[in-house]
């Protein structure tokens, strides 16, 4: 079965030039230019990944990509953009997206990162339909949520999965190169540099409760406390 590809780009030659090489590379694709017409392209096409301009005229491509991962939490995002500093990449992996390409890329680098997200897709553990309590926090593993006293946080998908892993090893030390094996099939790198900007997020998420602490251990991987009231 061919991988479907929702493909938004407003740039008319690239986004031919993508997607007939996409096609004739044996996926199914649905390019969309106007980021007005993306979600209900979403819903009506039922993507099994999404590949993202975020810098599109007219419209917030983060705020783009918040839409279409609170629709779909399970769907990956490759996200493109023109840049690659931090705050850039935050943003993106803030708003929902698994993934990023720097422009100008590759169709080889395109395809290998899709094909590496859907492969962790596969392969990721299925998410129980529980709660847990973490300090003043409860963990919704089928809502994708997050929630305290005073708010509610939705998490994307690789959020979760990464969430997952360290409350499971509660109290006890995450190496970091198992996570990332775990999480994103390597410990490349740029996998490294992403697990980084996921944890930092972690990290202020959990903020409003003293009793909950993510130490990163360097070299090592990370601790995930939680004290006893």
């Amino acid at each position: 079965m061919k991988i479907k590809v929702l493909y938004i780009e407003d740039e008319p030659f690239l986004g031919k030039i993508v997607s007939e090489t996409l096609q004739q590379q044996g996926f199914d694709l649905k390019l969309v230019s106007d980021g007005a017409l993306v979600i209900s392209a979403l819903h009506a096409y039922r993507p099994d990944i999404c590949v993202l301009d975020i810098m599109l005229p007219n419209v917030d491509g983060y705020t783009l990509c918040r839409e279409i991962t609170s629709s779909e939490p399970d769907l990956p995002v490759i996200f493109l953009t023109a840049r690659s500093e931090t705050a850039d990449l935050v943003k993106g992996f803030e708003a929902g997206g698994t993934d990023y390409i720097k422009k100008p890329f590759s169709i080889e680098e395109l395809i290998v990162r899709i094909n590496n997200q859907m492969r962790l897709k596969q392969t990721s553990q299925h998410k129980p339909d529980e709660e847990i309590s973490i300090g003043k926090f409860r963990l919704s593993f089928s809502r994708y949520e997050l929630s305290s006293p005073s708010t509610t946080y939705k998490l994307s998908g690789r959020e979760m999965e990464i969430l997952q892993i360290l409350t499971t090893g509660q109290n006890r030390l995450v190496e970091r190169r198992d996570l990332l094996k775990k999480v994103w099939g390597d410990d490349s790198f740029f996998n490294s540099r992403t697990l980084d900007v996921y944890v930092r997020k972690l990290r202020s998420l959990f903020a409003e409760d003293p009793a909950i602490e993510l130490v990163t251990l360097k070299g090592k991987g990370y601790l995930f406390l939680v004290k006893e009231s």
